[in-house]
């Protein structure tokens, strides 16, 4: 079996698709994606195809190999989300050539259903709350917060109450028996970090995911020693080795997106390096129904995998949403918080291809908000 062609889709909202065909007539599907940066994503992909063309897409890890280390510039968001979506399309075609799921190939299921979880928005009070009793109506058991919008290096008691008193409003629609994550999204410095990680204690978030912006992650440990709360990181960390540096800082979650961190291969081996450090699983996916299947495949074959977030109705979603693109939706359908174990081959999905192919003529060029604060100077988004 030979690879034949490398096909990308630049997908409403925010998505890249990534189509490969062999000579078998077997096509894998992937979603190499920087959200903001697909067209040069989409440009990387281009570059890695003179290496793909003609190879045996069977060879997953060795390809792994050469197209993350066979360049001397190595890393970064851009080539290892290329590989990401790459290496999603030959576990894909490998799954569809056996007739079996991929979390077969990588040691079998280690569960039947996989919790789920979606995130929700609102400035005030009411608003998340409404928002979570929504989640609560549709049958999840969990969902995830902004803690805040912009914020200062240091902010007043006012702004950190506001915060608290957002997150208060969503746990008294989750009740105890529901969870409720909060995401800094790394616009908190760390000292404001530690402030409301000790407010928040009270509500006993889930976890707090990216307290501050990886380039602190080497300062993560002084977070984590500072609160109770179980802290989570990683959607913006591409490789092993980008954890290896937060792994022993005592984070209770990591969050690798499959999408970015370099695909089902890599991401497979970050759960198990967590394992070793008694460090939970829960993928990153604010993305499309291609990422949620390769994330599914690494939940069900992980042990320590704990939660999975979907899209589904996440206020990005704009022109078109998770299940858009999908030959059967229902693949995706959860009851009382939880999805089940796909058991398709590949990565479960069957992806509507003439869908697809009608979005990507209008494509488009979505972009990360540009946030400032009162006084004009950059805030982080």
């Amino acid at each position: 079996m030979k690879i034949t062609s490398i096909t990308t889709y630049l997908i409403e909202p925010r998505w890249l698709f990534l189509r490969v065909e062999t000579d078998d007539g077997i096509v894998g599907w992937g979603e190499p994606v920087v959200e903001g940066r697909a067209h040069t994503v989409a440009a990387a992909v281009d570059e890695m195809s003179d290496y793909l063309i003609g190879a045996d897409p069977t060879r997953i890890e060795d390809h792994w190999q050469v197209l993350t280390k066979g360049g001397f510039y190595r890393g970064g968001p851009i080539l290892s989300s290329a590989v990401a979506g790459i290496d999603q399309a030959l576990w894909d075609i490998r799954g569809k050539s056996l007739d079996v799921p991929v979390h077969e190939l990588l040691g079998g299921a280690v569960r039947d259903t996989m919790r789920i979880y979606c995130w929700i928005g609102g400035d005030e009070p009411t608003e998340v709350g409404e928002e979570a009793a929504r989640q609560v109506e549709a049958g999840l058991t969990a969902v995830k917060m902004n803690a805040t919008g912009r914020m200062r290096p240091l902010e007043t008691t006012a702004q950190i109450q506001a915060a608290v008193d957002r997150v208060a409003a969503v746990r008294e629609v989750m009740g105890p028996d529901r969870d409720v994550a909060v995401d800094f999204h790394g616009r908190i410095s760390p000292a404001v970090a530690r402030v409301l990680c000790r407010e928040l204690e009270p509500l006993q978030p889930m976890f707090v995911e990216e307290p501050v912006v990886p380039e602190l992650s080497a300062d993560i440990g002084k977070i984590c020693a500072s609160t109770t709360i179980p802290i989570a990181t990683g959607e913006r960390l591409f490789s092993r080795w980008d954890f290896r540096d937060v792994l022993p800082q005592g984070v209770a979650v990591v969050q690798p997106d499959l999408s970015h961190a370099g695909g089902i291969s890599e991401c497979r081996r970050i759960a198990a390096f967590a394992e070793a450090y008694g460090v939970a699983l829960a993928p990153h996916c604010p993305l499309g129904p291609v990422a949620l299947a390769a994330s599914l495949q690494v939940d069900f074959a992980s042990p320590n995998a704990l939660i999975q977030e979907t899209s589904l109705g996440i206020h990005y979603n704009q022109g078109s949403d998770l299940l858009d693109y999908l030959a059967d939706p229902a693949v995706f359908a959860f009851a009382d918080g939880y999805v089940q174990r796909p058991t398709a081959p590949g990565l479960g999905v069957e992806i509507d291809e003439a869908a697809v192919a009608k979005a990507a003529e209008t494509g488009h060029r979505w972009r990360s908000p540009i946030w400032r604060h009162e006084d004009g100077g950059f805030a982080e988004w």
